[in-house]
Parts: structure tokens; sequence; C-alpha cells
């Protein structure tokens, strides 16, 4: 979107596919890098202050392009991005159906200016465990813990982060497929070239046993994803980098250390905030798209209903027959 003097002032990145739903050919208007790569806080990029005005130009785009598409998915939005609000707005005036789901809780934790890592560990529930594993691995011989940011230093260090999620998670990674390692492999260079992403390893002996994947914006320090040996895990190199990874943040200045999507047990050891993504669905009534999302939410009706009524037992093992890694941010520190 473009205003008045040709100035690039907005961007909706979608991708256009066709899907198939119940012997039905459906054209789908989805978040470019919504699938894959676990992305969270995908959003329109509107210029500041303009919001309102843009978000109508959308919509006007989207009536005009009516018949080239049939359900509008946006997926893992903030709850509370003006985009939610204002995309609802637009949709009420134009008698558009916009259905609304919760997605995926992202537990973070706002830094205090000025605090020091033994201050904030303190407040953790993690501290004495932190402390004790620490000393344990410090007396170990070869016992490091590198950040990797350069570019030359990240080509070495990502095949060892695939290597530790591979490790941990088996043929459940999410991180196995090539098209998502070679995603990573090319945008790694870019974040590092804009200094915001940063590769943890920790390494006993000279071999690494766990790595973390952050990611570095304005304020926010966020925990991307984690691998490690389980050979190690009664050592808790997990948490241990974890708690690194904070000191970082705290020493660096972040105001807001993010884990991103995900509720695994660990993270609340750490960070007792949460704020929800949501997905949105735009369909325009009576259309073939309305009709397969009213079906589709009998359909989650249905299976949470099922759900309610099975053992807990049963719901545990197929819990665990899902795939982990790129959709979920990795459990780590135990």
């Amino acid at each position: 979107m473009r205003d008045g003097s040709g100035l690039l002032a907005g961007v909706l990145p979608l991708s256009l596919e066709e899907r198939w739903w119940g012997g039905v050919r459906l054209k789908w208007l989805r978040w470019l890098g919504d699938e894959g790569v676990g992305s969270d806080y995908l959003d329109a990029i509107l210029r500041p202050g303009d919001e309102a005005a843009l978000t109508e130009i959308l919509a006007d785009a989207l009536e005009r392009l009516r018949h080239e598409w049939d359900i509008l998915e946006l997926s893992d939005v903030e709850e509370l991005s003006p985009t939610v609000a204002l995309l609802e707005a637009r949709c009420r005036a134009r008698g558009w159906n916009l259905e609304r789901t919760g997605r995926n809780r992202c537990p973070y934790e706002v830094l205090e200016a000025g605090e020091r890592f033994d201050t904030f560990l303190s407040r953790t529930a993690r501290a004495d465990n932190f402390l004790r594993r620490r000393k344990w691995l410090e007396r170990q011989e070869g016992f490091a813990i590198t950040r990797a940011e350069k570019p030359e230093e990240l080509a070495r260090a990502l095949p060892e982060f695939f290597r530790l999620h591979a490790l941990r998670w088996g043929a459940r990674s999410g991180l196995g497929a090539p098209d998502v390692q070679a995603f990573h492999q090319e945008v790694v260079p870019r974040l590092s070239a804009a200094g915001k992403v940063r590769l943890y390893l920790l390494s006993v002996g000279g071999r690494a046993v766990a790595s973390v994947y952050a990611l570095r914006h304005g304020r926010t320090f966020s925990y991307y994803n984690a691998g490690y040996d389980p050979e190690w895990k009664s050592r808790s190199v997990g948490l241990v980098l974890v708690g690194e990874t904070f000191r970082d943040a705290l020493a660096e200045g972040f105001s807001e250390y993010d884990f991103l999507r995900g509720t695994e047990a660990y993270k609340s050891d750490w960070a007792r905030r949460q704020r929800m993504t949501v997905q949105l669905r735009i369909t325009r009534p009576m259309s073939l798209g309305d009709w397969v999302v009213r079906a589709q939410a009998l359909e989650r009706t249905a299976r949470n209903v099922l759900r309610d009524a099975l053992p807990e037992q049963v719901l545990t093992r197929v819990r665990r027959l899902r795939p982990r890694g790129a959709g979920s941010h990795s459990e780590m520190a135990e």
C-alpha cells in the first residue's frame, strides 16, 4: 500500500493457495511464513499513526478482489494488536463474517532496568538448582558457553543447533525437514547483518550439549527454540543455558524476555506473564468459504466433546505423537 505521494505505507504479506476440503476446492489467502517455522506475532506492517486508514484501504482491496479468494486466514496475530480490532470493525461495516479463535499462549517476563542477574534469579523457581548445576559444570574440563552472532560464527553454530534439536526430539523434530533447514540457513545471515540473532552453545569437553536459538528486536529478547543432548539431561544443561540467556538479556538492557509460543512447565519457572495470539478467518456471507468455516467450527466442537470424554492417559499418548520443534518451542530445562 502506498500513500498519495507514492511512498510505501503498508505491507500485508500474503500467499494464495488452493486447498481441498470435503471435496471442495478453496482459494485460501494466508500469511507468508505461518507454517513450518513456528512464527509468532504475524501482522500487517503499517506506518505508525496511519493504521486505521491503511486497514480501510486493505479492506477495499479485498472487496475488489473478492472473486480471487474464499477465505482470508490470519494466524498467530497478537491478541492486542491494533490490526485485530481494526479488521473486526471493517468486517462489521461490510457485513463480512469474522471468526476469531485463540491460538497460542506466549509466556514472557518484564525485565527491570538495571536489575542484576542474581537479584532476578532469586525470585525465580530455579535459583538453587541453577547455581548448583552451573557450579558442577564449571568444574568439568572444557566447559564453555559460546555466543554466535557474526555470519561465520553462525555458519558453524547452526548445524550444531540442528543436531542437538534432532537429538532431543528424534523423528518428532519439526526442524529436520530440508526446506525448513534451508529457510534458517538463508535467513540467519540476514538476521545477523541486522544484529537480531544469537545462537548459544553450551559445551563440555569440546562438544556442544545444549543450544538456544535467540532473536533480538528492539527491547525484546526472544527465545525461539532450543535443543540438547538427552545424555546430559540429568545435569540440567538446558536449565543452565536458559539462565545464561536471561543473564545476557538483563546485562544488555532488554526490557522483556519472550519465550514465544508454548506453555511448557519450565517456562513458568522463569516467566510469570502470558499473552495470547489469535487466528482471524474472514469470509463473505453465504459464500463457499463461509460454509467451510462453519463446518470446521462444528468439527472442532465435536473434537472437543470427544477430548473431554477420553481418559487422560489416552490424551497423553496422542500428545506425544505430535511433531515438535518448528511449530512449538522445545522443552528445554528440566
